[in-house]
Formats: C-alpha cells, structure tokens, sequence
C-alpha cells in the first residue's frame, strides 16, 4: 500500500485544514487507518486513527472535539477534518495503515505516506 499525504498549509490559530490520504492499492477490512503528527524536536505522536471496516474512530485526548477523522472506502481515501487549530498543532503530519487493525503506537502501521506540514500561526 503506497500512502500519500496531502492539505498542510499555513492556518491561523483558530482556522482549519482537511487533511487527504489517498490510498493506492487494497485496503483490507482488517486494516485501520491512523494519522499521526511530529513537531520539529519531538517523538512522532497519535492522533487519531479510524477501523477500516467499521469505521469506528479514536483520537488523542489533545484533538479530541476539534479533529474529526473520515473514511471515503470508494475513494480509498482517509480524511482529518481539524477546527479550531492552535499554535501547538504545528507538526508534520503523517497518514498511516495498520494491517492489524486499531493501534496508537507508531509501530503498530506498516505502512507510511510522506507527510504534509501543518504550521499553525498565533
């Protein structure tokens, strides 16, 4: 499965992005989607990730409310919708696909699109 990330920009605080994740080739219904974010000096970290089958979906305590993650199975495609961006949103944003379903550990997905930069302005 190849992954490729797209939507970053520059927002001001307070404004928001949707985040793209195009697919290509089969996502199984074992699979989970999951989007992931590192800021410049930190760990990569989780932020929200949604079950490929079901669609069921988890989030960070930190973009909980303001994120919401989709699925377009048709389209192979995953979307992070985020609202109400802050300065400490500002990371590289990463899409990724864990053939063993729901995981937020980064080891978890085998696979990993390129990432897109999200910079969050005050």
């Amino acid at each position: 499965v190849q992954l490729q990330a797209s939507g970053g920009g520059l927002v001001q605080a307070g404004g928001s992005l949707r985040l793209s994740c195009a697919a290509s080739g089969p996502i199984f219904s074992s699979y989970a989607m999951g989007w992931f974010r590192q800021a410049p000096g930190k760990e990569r970290e989780f932020v929200s990730a949604i079950t490929w089958r079901r669609g069921k979906t988890y989030y960070a305590d930190s973009v909980k409310g303001r994120f919401t993650i989709s699925r377009d199975a048709a389209e192979n495609t995953v979307y992070l919708r985020m609202n109400s961006l802050k300065p400490e949103d500002t990371a590289v944003y990463y899409c990724a696909a864990s053939v063993e379903g729901y995981s937020d550990y980064v080891p978890s997905y085998a696979y990993w699109g390129q990432g897109t930069l999200v910079t969050v302005s005050s």
